[in-house]
């Protein structure tokens, strides 16, 4: 079997005047073109395509790497917009269609969206999304209180910034947690913070609780070495102006330092912060 809109490990049968014809396992056959074949290859290797379908709705093999894939949420931009839809950039040569039934908003070209890559079953065409909400799953929470994950910033809202965590939940992170620079699009470490009882998740950009000490540290040791051993912060510095500078709250940046003074790595004054001469 090959799967459209994937990566397929597939095995080389014959060489043609249009390039290889790959075979899966089941004896399905896909053609290679002659642009995308290796330079060496030997009859029986096996070779890790991505599938999809030509301009001319063919199924072909590609040794591109698409920006996105099936069943996963990416970040795109729009190249045109005519009369069937919004076609993204996503790295291979047929671009990726929005319908305008998939359209949250009317998209427009240039521009960057979050979207989600499908198969659509009525037409058996990959198609893509920015509906997303739809395609996460709710019921079946698969991350715990703590887990690091990977995610996927989608919108900002009043209350912060709304994220898909492991290309599979909704999540937010509260712009109270927020101390680095975050824009729709960016690709970003979290922890999960709390999981509500009606399924909503919190997430946290920061180690939560005894994980978040030591990486404070590292951290701030890593500026003092950095300005010659010396940074004109302490506990009163303004709240702003430490997130800004280190990219954690100000509780955090205390405990770093508290960390750092009882490991002996630095000395507190009224003027900031020094690292310790040995």
């Amino acid at each position: 079997m090959i799967e459209l809109g994937n990566y397929n490990t597939l095995k080389i049968d014959r060489d043609t005047s249009v390039g290889l014809f790959l075979t899966s396992d089941t004896g399905v056959e896909i053609l290679l073109p002659n642009k995308y074949v290796p330079k060496t290859y030997e009859i029986g290797d096996m070779l890790k395509v991505f599938c999809y379908l030509d301009h001319e709705e063919r199924p072909v093999a590609t040794s591109l790497e698409p920006f996105v894939k099936r069943n996963a949420f990416g970040f795109l931009q729009v190249a045109e917009v005519n009369k069937i839809g919004a076609f993204m950039d996503w790295g291979l040569e047929k671009h990726l269609l929005v319908p305008f039934r998939e359209q949250r908003d009317a998209m427009k070209e240039g521009q960057w969206y979050v979207v989600y890559c499908y198969l659509d079953e009525q037409s058996f065409r990959l198609v893509a999304s920015n509906k997303i909400d739809r395609f996460l799953q709710k019921e079946e929470i698969s991350v715990s209180v703590g887990q690091e994950v990977d995610l996927l910033v989608s919108r900002r809202t009043e209350l912060g910034w709304e994220v898909i965590i492991n290309d599979r939940h909704k999540g937010l992170v509260f712009l109270s947690d927020v101390f680095q620079r975050i824009g729709v699009g960016n690709s970003k470490k979290g922890y999960v913070k709390n999981i509500r009882p009606d399924g909503k998740i919190d997430v946290t950009l920061q180690p939560i609780g005894n994980k978040a000490l030591e990486p404070a540290a590292e951290k701030i040791y890593r500026m003092l070495v950095d300005h010659g051993g010396f940074l004109p912060f302490h506990d009163k510095s303004d709240p702003k102006t430490i997130a800004a500078t280190f990219e954690m709250s100000k509780k955090m940046f205390k405990k770093g330092i508290g960390t750092l003074y009882k490991e002996k790595k630095i000395t507190l004054g009224e003027d900031g912060i020094r690292t310790l001469e040995k």
